[in-house]
């Protein structure tokens, strides 16, 4: 149940999908709401550690997803072939505008040159730091791409429901159900279109 299959996926990434989402999700609501505090709010200072620390903890899954991906047999896609073009396309842009939110936040906490405490159990250092204008700049790009991976995400979400409640296909399931990963692909009730990821 732990690695993927062409019929499903295993635990791991299904763990890695939704605690990732759950927590860009979280993120996205504290670091909009953390910008209208004032300087005297009791979470002036707290907010944005909490959101460091989980956004770096949070990049590291990423990496870790991505090279898990890599080394890990993708499911086949559902749908027309139209339809299985955009959910590759959908999950390249899911997956850059994450990096590109993950280490533009990086690097407007690193302009200064400190590093980023994670909860206080270790410090990721200012590997960048200095450059001209990069807090303003890598701030820009992170609100930005950020607002751009809710939408991508959205759309991701809804195709994922048209896929479940209209086709009828167990798209969602499998990344529900990693026993999903051990059973033939395809519809509910009978079988389905069939192509790449």
């Amino acid at each position: 149940m732990w690695r993927n299959t062409s019929s499903g996926w295993g635990l791991v990434s299904i763990l890695l999908h939704w605690l990732s989402a759950l927590a860009i999700i979280a993120l996205f609501v504290l670091g909009w709401w953390m910008t209208g505090l004032g300087y005297y709010d009791s979470w002036y200072n707290l907010a944005p550690w909490w959101h460091k620390s989980v956004g770096m903890l949070v990049l590291f899954a990423t990496l870790a997803r991505l090279a898990w991906r890599a080394v890990q047999p993708t499911p086949t896609a559902a749908g027309t072939r139209l339809e299985r073009a955009l959910a590759h396309l959908g999950h390249i842009a899911l997956y850059v505008l994450m990096l590109v939110v993950l280490v533009s936040g990086y690097l407007i906490s690193t302009a200064d040159g400190a590093g980023i405490s994670v909860f206080g159990a270790f410090e990721v250092p200012a590997l960048i730091s200095h450059l001209p204008d990069q807090a303003t700049v890598a701030g820009t790009l992170h609100w930005y791409s950020a607002l751009a991976l809710m939408l991508i995400a959205a759309g991701h979400a809804l195709a994922a429901l048209k896929h479940h409640w209209i086709d009828r296909h167990d798209v969602l399931w499998r990344m529900i159900d990693p026993t999903r990963s051990r059973r033939p692909f395809g519809r509910s009730t009978s079988p389905t279109n069939q192509g790449d990821a």
